[in-house]
């Protein structure tokens, strides 16, 4: 069986290489999952990615299954519960941005009729795909995601530095950063 060529990042660890070979890069429209990776993305802030996704499942436990209306209805004593959870990352500030977050999540979605209308006009409906040929090549952020970050502040969110958001973007697909040799960019 021939070995695929992959980005370097994920290369000899099966769950970053099948997070890679499914998911990072692949465009996601729907508002749940998006929500999801927003969750994920503000928790690694400060972390590896790795650490996150060895947790994704607790994280899905622990959030409803990502259920943004559920999460934006959490109390104090959810909130306690969730600091309380050593299979996800018990930090006070990030577990109150995720409750926070929902319910600008929500907001934005009563504007935009979905928070996938939102977020996708910032690259008009399209991936852009980038032409990396190394992993030194691919940036921790962009002008555009310094742009949506400001934006998500202005209405509201936690968490959502232009690094977070970068990180999000090539998590949802909204770029492609995957590198010249990679068997995803061929």
């Amino acid at each position: 069986m021939e070995e695929k060529t992959r980005c370097k990042w994920c290369v000899g660890i099966d769950i970053y290489e099948k997070y890679h070979d499914e998911e990072w890069g692949v465009p996601v429209y729907e508002d749940q999952k998006i929500f999801e990776f927003l969750i994920l993305e503000t928790f690694q802030a400060g972390l590896s990615w790795i650490t996150i996704l060895k947790k994704r499942e607790n994280f899905k436990l622990a959030f409803n299954d990502f259920d943004y209306k559920k999460v934006a209805l959490y109390n104090e004593d959810k909130i306690q519960e969730l600091l309380l959870d050593a299979g996800i990352i018990r930090n006070q500030l990030k577990v109150r941005a995720a409750v926070s977050n929902a319910l600008a999540f929500m907001k934005i979605q009563e504007e935009f009729e979905s928070f996938s209308n939102y977020i996708w006009k910032f690259t008009n409906g399209k991936s852009i795909q980038n032409n990396r040929q190394s992993l030194k090549d691919v940036p921790a952020n962009t002008p555009l995601s310094d742009e949506i970050s400001k934006d998500l502040k202005k209405r509201g969110f936690k968490f959502v530095g232009s690094t977070v958001i970068y990180a999000h973007m090539q998590a949802t697909g909204m770029v492609d950063d995957h590198v010249a040799d990679c068997w995803k960019k061929s």
